[in-house]
């Protein structure tokens, strides 16, 4: 049972959040948990620009998936920031490419979950997971979000991310927030939830 990760970080927010959820996912017996990245589609300057280079050192060792990767999982579970309420265009030029895939149904029956980051509380993270959403279930797949049963979505004594759709953070308006316990526990929770029901649907 395989679990793969896949998620675009410019600022280190969704890397965090993606090692959560692939601890969540191996914490299940017999899964294999894959953490990969879609690849980079702005420059060097750009990204130097936009103060993005140093945050990027800490995951440059992480794989840079390919499309055809995406066929050998049982489940996906991808990360990506909001841009304007949707999906960053990073992750969207990668799920463009996956045509050849949808005309064979490769995609089809596998397990698919969302997770997100915003500068600001209300900074589009539910559009974002849910407008996601519109794409996997064009490939057929199983959507799975985060289940109220992970009860640290209802805390009302700490602003956190976390929505019955998925699991988010929020990085601030300049980026110095980094993603808490609480956000992370979501991650996790997530991930375990994802890896669990993927293994059921397996037997």
């Amino acid at each position: 049972m395989n679990v793969l990760v896949l998620f675009y970080s410019m600022y280190g927010h969704i890397y965090r959040m993606a090692e959560a959820v692939a601890l969540g996912a191996r914490d299940v017996e017999g899964v294999t948990c894959d953490v990969k990245r879609v690849p980079e589609t702005l420059s060097h300057d750009v990204l130097a620009k936009m103060g993005a280079l140093e945050a990027q050192k800490a995951f440059a060792h992480v794989p840079v998936c390919t499309v055809d990767e995406l066929s050998s999982a049982d489940a996906i579970i991808f990360g990506t920031p909001t841009r304007f309420g949707n999906m960053c265009g990073q992750m969207r030029q990668f799920l463009d490419a996956t045509g050849h895939l949808w005309a064979r149904g490769a995609l089809v029956g596998k397990i698919g979950s969302v997770f997100t980051s915003s500068n600001t509380q209300h900074g589009g993270q539910e559009s974002t997971i849910l407008s996601f959403h519109l794409t996997l279930l064009h490939h057929g797949m199983i959507i799975v979000g985060l289940p109220y049963s992970f009860a640290g979505q209802m805390r009302i004594d700490e602003i956190t991310g976390g929505s019955p759709y998925g699991a988010s953070t929020i990085a601030g308006p300049t980026g110095e927030r980094l993603p808490s316990d609480n956000e992370l526990a979501a991650a996790r929770f997530q991930g375990r939830h994802v890896a669990a029901i993927a293994s059921k649907l397996a037997r």
